[in-house]
């Protein structure tokens, strides 16, 4: 019984020949050639007694009649259908950057992709592509320089002009952050600097995103600290990837719970011991307003030299990396008359 086709695809391709074409259909098994029109594929091959590859020979444009050649007979026809081949063009890329270790996938639009056989960034073939149709592919960068690539795509009908370009961007690096302390509420500005920071497109404490960020230069970002708790070392996203981390840590808020001694002369130079939590990183110590010396003994307590100032009760406050106390009072008595 002659063997039978049921389906051809693809079913067009360039007049240049060149085209893989798979026949589907029953009996292939002892087939003898595959003729388009009256010329034989350029090679094919018996996959099975359901399939068969045929390479497409060159012929004029217009619709071939595809047969299967067998002992017991032709078989039916389909159509393939010659179109004269374009020359390729590429009128995007997206997305059009990524990083120099390669793998992103890339969307290519144009025109005259049909029997595409090379996609290439900077002359280095794509790891991957598909052509997706006569007007799009989608290929996965290789590895590349750091910079602008040229991508071309090659079909029968030529190459495409060297006017599509990818942006390899370089691995972003974080060498300090400053402050490297900041309040659990948030809000602290940090200023990071580094190498290859433009264009990106996150900056993470943790993982939570700063609550804003700007990029201030290749070099620097300055970023707002989202509210956090403890340890949350910092990255920056690009599309050359994700950063080393760099370190910040959440300090809480200061309390005060004791003053020792809670009252002294209006003169400077009474040493108050000041008990309470959260002191460690204290920046500032002020009494009324007035900051003084202090000198911090442990997370739990500080020293300091109470200033000098009129009769009365004063407001005692300790401030940290993680803000300020709320205040104690300490008070200032004159000295008896005589």
């Amino acid at each position: 019984m002659p063997p039978t086709i049921s389906t051809i695809n693809p079913s067009q391709g360039p007049t240049t020949g060149g085209t893989t074409v798979t026949l589907t259909g029953t009996g292939m098994t002892g087939s003898t050639a595959v003729r388009f029109g009256s010329t034989n594929a350029t090679s094919f091959t018996v996959v099975s007694a359901t399939q068969i590859t045929a390479v497409s020979p060159p012929r004029a444009a217009g619709a071939a009649a595809v047969i299967v050649v067998h002992p017991t007979g032709n078989s039916n026809s389909v159509t393939f259908t010659y179109v004269v081949a374009q020359v390729p063009v590429i009128t995007g890329v997206a997305p059009s950057n990524g990083p120099t270790s390669g793998g992103t996938s890339v969307t290519l639009t144009g025109t005259g992709f049909t029997g595409a056989t090379a996609v290439t960034f900077a002359g280095v073939p794509a790891t991957s592509f598909i052509v997706n149709s006569a007007t799009q592919i989608t290929a996965v960068t290789p590895a590349g320089n750091a910079g602008a690539a040229v991508v071309t795509v090659t079909t029968p009908g030529g190459v495409s002009a060297p006017d599509a370009f990818f942006f390899y961007a370089a691995p972003p690096v974080l060498n300090s952050a400053s402050p490297v302390l900041g309040p659990t509420a948030g809000g602290v500005v940090v200023t990071l600097t580094g190498s290859s920071l433009l264009n990106a497109s996150a900056v993470r404490f943790g993982s939570t995103n700063a609550t804003s960020f700007t990029v201030v230069s290749a070099t620097q970002i300055t970023a707002t600290a989202p509210p956090g708790t403890s340890s949350s070392p910092i990255t920056v996203i690009t599309p050359g990837g994700t950063s080393n981390p760099v370190a910040f840590t959440y300090v809480a808020t200061p309390t005060l719970t004791a003053l020792v001694p809670s009252s002294g002369p209006t003169s400077a130079g009474t040493v108050v011991t000041l008990t309470g939590t959260n002191l460690a990183t204290a920046t500032a110590v002020t009494f009324g307003g007035t900051a003084v010396s202090f000198t911090v003994v442990s997370d739990t307590q500080i020293t300091a030299v109470a200033a000098a100032g009129p009769a009365g009760p004063v407001t005692v406050t300790v401030t940290t990396a993680g803000g300020t106390s709320p205040g104690l009072t300490y008070t200032r008595v004159a000295a008896p008359g005589i």
